[in-house]
């Protein structure tokens, strides 16, 4: 692993976003025509790396293999590559009950969207994040045996049940799509998985864990969509929550690893098909202002990194714990 170590006196801070696009969340919403795969990332991925760029931060961009292997989407794959982020994998077709698929099947997955990213941004991932949070022992195996260097599939948060009852409450599912996804989320007892990062022990080898930050205590997700959410009530209280957040890191040791999805930088107004989505009813000016308050504070109290960055970082460290891989996500 290229270990990049910290350059300042700050501690250190990662920040990643999912590439989520609008046929996922219909695919998983159970909505008509998402196999025809529409796209806003012609649209959205402009804007969201012109306001990264005015912040003067690098990301990992967690790229669905299925829109990579799209042209349509092409241009803006090439955008995110040309700014000099990071790309990273985020399955082939972002099915959330990923830790479902059967060995097969899996390698197949991940493999397809490697080839589909490293075409399409000239580079080859070597970071993970499952769609929906998803993982599994046997993902964990794929992942090291495949040479990754790190995955960040793991939210240790205890709300998971209650987004998935609110999905379910407006998706229009048949019986057999709600138990394909009735895992969707996570578990309560996801909430008790570690916050700070740690080895996975995967047969001989082993792989790093880079959680995505919750709330230390509390154990809620503080990541920009929830941020957001807050904001349709109260900007400042919003950013406040955000602070917060960030400063109860701080006190308990834990080095932030931030998350955002492209609907942080796109509203109603943008996109009316979303407007079931939390926090869409917010108009997309808002919200870049919100998301750029927010990440203006996080790069001034952390030395922000991509996700290889942190990891590598890391790495370098001793003392990190390890976990066995049978311990991942749920059967």
């Amino acid at each position: 692993m290229s270990a990049m170590r910290p350059t300042d006196s700050r501690p250190v801070a990662s920040l990643s976003l999912d590439l989520d696009n609008l046929w996922a969340y219909q695919m998983t919403h159970g909505d008509a025509g998402w196999d025809e795969y529409p796209t806003y990332l012609p649209e959205a991925v402009p804007v969201m790396l012109d306001l990264i760029a005015e912040l003067d931060l690098t990301i990992t961009v967690f790229v669905v293999g299925q829109d990579a292997a799209l042209k349509r989407n092409l241009k803006p794959m090439r955008l995110i590559a040309e700014a000099g982020h990071e790309v990273a994998n985020h399955s082939f077709r972002h099915q959330p009950w990923l830790h479902r698929y059967a060995p097969d099947e899996l390698r197949h997955e991940i493999g397809s969207a490697e080839d589909a990213i490293a075409d399409a941004c000239g580079a080859r991932p070597v970071g993970f994040r499952g769609p929906g949070y998803s993982i599994s022992p046997l993902l964990l195996e794929v992942l090291a045996e495949r040479g990754y260097e790190y995955d960040c599939s793991s939210l240790p948060t205890v709300i998971g049940p209650l987004a998935r009852r609110f999905y379910f409450r407006s998706a229009k599912l048949d019986a057999g799509q709600r138990d394909e996804r009735r895992h969707l989320f996570g578990h309560f007892r996801d909430g008790l998985q570690p916050l700070r990062p740690y080895w996975w022990h995967v047969g001989d080898e082993r792989l790093l864990e880079v959680p995505v930050t919750v709330l230390p205590g509390a154990r809620v997700p503080f990541h920009l969509s929830y941020v957001l959410y807050l904001a349709g009530r109260s900007e400042d209280l919003a950013v406040k929550y955000f602070s917060a957040g960030l400063r109860a890191c701080t006190l308990a040791g834990v080095e932030p690893s931030v998350l955002l999805h492209p609907l942080d930088f796109v509203g109603a107004d943008d996109l009316d098909s979303l407007r079931f989505f939390p926090g869409m009813t917010m108009s997309g000016e808002v919200k870049r202002r919100v998301v750029s308050r927010c990440l203006a504070v996080l790069g001034e109290r952390f030395e922000v990194m991509t996700m290889r960055g942190h990891a590598g970082a890391l790495a370098a460290r001793t003392g990190l714990p390890t976990r066995a891989a049978e311990l991942a996500g749920a059967a």
